[in-house]
């Protein structure tokens, strides 16, 4: 096995546990936002310093993918990038969705470490950190069709 498989291993396996952390963030933000009078707790601060880590690392072993990656090489080669639905999913919308989403979680885990009240824009920062998440994480491949 390969160098490359064994981190695209790596990836598919970190995406299951970036899954989980992502879901325990939302119930953290939304258990603090209408549960706790919008005081920050630790659980809150560890779930997102956790998934901000986690998304960082999903990130740099993407990106390691992506440059690596044959099927890059091919679609550039062919001039497919963008005109094939796979290949555009896979090589842009993915990687630049996850970059966004990675940095909306680095700037809600400065505001939440840096507050002792969790506020509506660090909601609205978290959710869309998530939609983006959800929007480019590769269902199918994962969970099959």
């Amino acid at each position: 096995m390969d160098f490359y498989k064994i981190l695209l291993s790596a990836h598919k396996g970190f995406g299951y546990l970036e899954l989980l952390l992502v879901t325990l963030f939302i119930i953290a933000l939304l258990a603090t936002m209408f549960g706790f009078s919008g005081k920050v707790n630790k659980f809150l601060k560890k779930t997102t310093l956790f998934t901000m880590i986690f998304f960082h690392v999903q990130f740099l072993m993407g990106i390691f993918l992506l440059f690596v990656s044959p099927g890059l090489k091919a679609a550039m080669a062919s001039g497919t990038l963008m005109s094939d639905a796979y290949s555009r999913q896979t090589f842009v919308e993915h990687p630049f969705s996850m970059l966004i989403a990675a940095v909306l979680m680095t700037i809600i885990n400065k505001k939440v470490k840096s507050s002792d009240s969790i506020s509506l824009k660090i909601v609205i920062m978290g959710l869309i950190a998530v939609g983006l998440f959800a929007f480019a994480f590769p269902w199918t491949r994962v969970f099959g069709a």
